[in-house]
């Protein structure tokens, strides 16, 4: 009996031994790994943009007058010479009776305060002739009535004025009268387009008068888009001429463009952040065919992908999975179990990869996010395998 304790306890002794072993060893670290692949790198420059009308025409009022309604509506096609709308002579302003009234009050009162003035002058003249008043009051009278005098004449002008604008208005009244019988020629001013094309805003539909160059309508065709994506200044240096561009314009396939030219001016424009920002315009043109993008209209808002640099059949992998190992860049292989620290070279990188031109192989697994758990020659348990 004594025998099988010494046994059990013996049994017993060496599973708590194992177990403390066991729970004591160095516990391989739970790691997400991504595998290196071969490809097409590509470092681009993401930005939103619109599309623009590349020629877009406004046109505007040639002279001062009366417009008529406008009967085209946006969308609708014009052919070049095509009237669009008509200018008519305006009339000048109408002297209303209340006005002339007024004006002949004014020069009544004038009058009356001239003669006023007139008389005063006469009362101080006599009594500084008698000894009763001194020079400096019959000057000052005197100059009373020259100042009377010359309101006197204002009032008249401004009556032979307003007799001046009353023969004009009575003028083109008849004038009107006359027209609205039988349209004289040359009284008219025809609007018509200078190009073919669509109607793309209307500015001023109803009737109206209007001055010389108020902008009435813009005409362009839709079927000659670009491209307009506005970038930080620092990113339109990079960016060549014909560079290829991915656009996503909405629903469908995406379309593909061509970087014309970086426009040499910058701009200021204020982030969402609030952050003031230089900014350049890049004009793009639409190179796929115009079935695909046949829906698209001036001002459309589009996604743009503006590729900066390529370079095909690219060792590439997750920019996650690098470290800096003093100067240089690192990663770690996850190989038979076990963390290899790498040295690797790398080429360009972007937001998601990074092009590695020595130090990793397609096909390898290397570490994503490396912890300070993981180092060189440590044990490995992969909980996730990224694609």
């Amino acid at each position: 009996m004594t025998r099988k304790l010494w046994i059990w306890g013996g049994l017993g002794s060496a599973v708590l031994i194992a177990t403390f072993v066991w729970a004591l060893r160095p516990q391989p670290a739970p790691v997400e790994t991504a595998e290196v692949r071969k490809g097409l790198f590509e470092q681009t420059i993401d930005e939103d943009g619109k599309t623009r009308v590349r020629e877009r025409y406004v046109v505007s009022a040639p002279v001062a007058g009366r417009l008529a309604r406008v009967r085209v509506k946006a969308g609708d096609a014009v052919r070049a010479g095509e009237t669009l709308t008509v200018l008519s002579p305006s009339a000048p302003s109408m002297l209303d009776a209340r006005s002339a009234r007024e004006l002949a009050e004014r020069i009544g009162a004038a009058e009356a305060a001239l003669a006023q003035a007139n008389t005063d002058v006469a009362r101080q003249q006599q009594l500084s002739q008698d000894g009763f008043v001194a020079a400096a009051a019959l000057d000052q009278a005197r100059l009373a009535a020259n100042v009377q005098a010359r309101a006197l004449e204002a009032a008249h002008f401004a009556q032979l004025g307003a007799a001046h604008d009353a023969a004009q208005a009575r003028a083109a009244l008849m004038r009107a009268q006359e027209a609205a019988g039988t349209r004289r020629p040359g009284s008219d001013w025809p609007i018509t387009s200078p190009v073919s094309g669509r109607v793309l805003r209307v500015m001023q539909e109803s009737e109206t008068v209007v001055g010389v160059g108020v902008p009435l309508l813009e005409i362009g065709d839709p079927d000659q888009l670009e491209i307009v994506v506005d970038v930080l200044s620092n990113d339109g240096r990079r960016i060549p001429a014909g560079a290829r561009v991915d656009i996503d314009a909405g629903p469908g396939p995406r379309l593909a463009g061509r970087v014309r030219r970086v426009e040499p001016a910058a701009f200021t424009k204020v982030s969402a952040l609030g952050v003031e920002e230089q900014r350049v315009n890049v004009i793009v043109d639409i190179v796929s065919p115009p079935e695909r993008w046949r829906g698209l209209g001036d001002q459309f808002r589009i996604d743009a992908r503006i590729v900066v640099f390529e370079q095909a059949d690219a060792v590439l992998a997750p920019v996650a999975a690098l470290f800096r190992d003093g100067a240089h860049w690192a990663a770690y292989v996850a190989s038979d179990g076990r963390a290899q620290k790498r040295r690797v070279k790398v080429g360009a990188r972007t937001s998601s990869d990074a092009w590695i031109e020595s130090g990793l192989k397609p096909q390898e697994r290397v570490v994503v996010y490396p912890g300070d758990s993981v180092a060189d020659g440590k044990a490995l348990k992969t909980v996730r395998e990224s694609s």
